[in-house]
């Protein structure tokens, strides 16, 4: 049986005055899945997120969250969401421990209980050592941690993100990927907007991508990424450069181009997947007396779909 989605978002509109931010967009968002949004700067990424976040409301359109209506059954949506927008103002001269207790207080848990969650979800980003210092004194990587636990202490079912690896150096925004892929083991569902596509294509099941106000794109991470219609290029790599090899396979029915990639003894080869397997282009390379090192697909990156489906410029 089809489950319903856990967002659901119908011809999303939205303007600030006159100018318009929506002008229609369209996704959803599966129970316990990484979903990726992204979208050129304007595209109208953090006014959706505001939206969802019911800190904004629909100007037109029909959004659902937990099957709930934002408008209608905002109040209940809040209390399974946590909002980690991309700039946080936080109570500086507080200690983490303080800031987190504030926040789980707000949301109405007992002493007891916020002690436990809190001592959770400062070992789940690794802050335990940290409870005792004060806000002022974090590194940007720290602050970021620390954002992201108060978005914990209530237990939501759906984390909201707004750039959370902003500003991180590498081993920070690694280490945030793998508290977010934990996160999910855990049963959360995560939505999460970042311009770092190269770590969204590594961590996301779902991608939606909007640009200028309007969806351009919104399904698996792998139908997004693999080859379209019946022409497929694949990356050969020989032992050696071989040109007996080259010249076998283009006289192969279906294969379209051979180029060999610069000086390394790799190649791009251009069929047509209805007319060449990849058995018979392996059958050529050791009939010819080349050595293959590997054969694969060479599916395009996030990259690559992003400047395809958005447009040069800034919207105006």
């Amino acid at each position: 049986m089809e489950t319903s989605p856990l967002i659901d978002v119908r011809r999303l509109r939205y303007a600030y005055r006159k100018r318009p931010a929506l002008f229609g967009v369209t996704f959803t968002v599966t129970e316990r899945s990484i979903h990726g949004f992204v979208g050129p700067n304007g595209a109208g990424k953090t006014t959706t997120l505001k939206i969802l976040a019911t800190l904004l409301k629909p100007q037109g359109g029909v959004v659902h969250v937990f099957g709930r209506d934002i408008l209608r059954d905002y109040k209940a949506v809040r209390r399974r969401i946590g909002f980690m927008p991309d700039t946080v103002s936080m109570y500086r001269q507080m200690t983490v421990f303080e800031y987190l207790d504030f926040f789980a207080a707000a949301y109405g848990l007992a002493p007891a209980q916020r002690n436990k969650i809190i001592e959770e979800v400062l070992t789940l980003t690794d802050m335990t050592g940290r409870q005792d210092d004060l806000i002022r004194s974090l590194s940007r990587g720290m602050t970021q941690r620390l954002s992201l636990a108060r978005v914990l202490v209530h237990d939501p079912s759906l984390l909201l993100l707004d750039e959370p690896a902003s500003g991180l150096d590498p081993r920070g925004r690694i280490e945030l990927m793998e508290i977010l892929k934990e996160l999910r083991r855990m049963g959360k569902t995560i939505f999460i907007s970042s311009h770092i596509l190269t770590e969204l294509t590594m961590l996301c099941d779902h991608i939606t991508i909007i640009d200028r106000g309007r969806t351009k794109y919104s399904g698996p991470m792998e139908a997004l990424l693999a080859s379209q219609g019946d022409v497929v290029e694949y990356l050969l790599t020989l032992r050696a450069a071989h040109e007996p090899t080259e010249k076998g396979l283009r006289a192969l029915d279906g294969v379209g181009d051979v180029s060999r990639i610069e000086e390394s003894p790799s190649y791009r080869v251009t069929v047509n997947r209805e007319t060449v397997s990849t058995n018979g282009m392996l059958r050529c390379v050791l009939d010819s007396g080349g050595q293959v090192v590997s054969l694969r697909e060479n599916v395009r990156h996030l990259n690559e779909a992003f400047m395809d489906l958005t447009e040069p410029g800034v919207p105006t």
